[in-house]
Parts: C-alpha cells; sequence; structure tokens
C-alpha cells in the first residue's frame, strides 16, 4: 500500500513544480516590459523623491 501512495505523491510534486514553472513563465511574459522593467529601471524613484519634496514644502507653508 505505502508504494501505490508514495508514487501518487511523487507525481503530484511532478504536477505542480510543473505547473509553478508555468505559472511564473506565464507571468513573466505577462509583466515583462511593464512593471518590472519600470523597477528595475528606477522609474518609481522620482515619485518617491516628488513625495518627500511636497511634504517638506507643506511642513514649511504649516510653519509660516
Amino acid at each position: 500500500m505505502a508504494e501505490p501512495a508514495k508514487k501518487v505523491a511523487q507525481q503530484t510534486e511532478e504536477r505542480l513544480e510543473n505547473l509553478a514553472d508555468t505559472v511564473r513563465e506565464k507571468f513573466d511574459k505577462v509583466t515583462e516590459g511593464s512593471f518590472r522593467d519600470r523597477i528595475v529601471e528606477g522609474r518609481f524613484a522620482d515619485q518617491v523623491d516628488h513625495g518627500v519634496d511636497q511634504a517638506r514644502a507643506e511642513t514649511e507653508r504649516k510653519r509660516a
């Protein structure tokens, strides 16, 4: 009885690994050239810096 269960478990594990690979490939294909590249190129860095600058300006306005 242990052998068939072990065989089923191995087959299930292989199927899950294949599924995970497929999902990774499709996710990379969908996100390629978009969100991932923006992060790598640092496109969001300007937004963060801009937000900090705005916060400083608002703080200075409140003090005056």
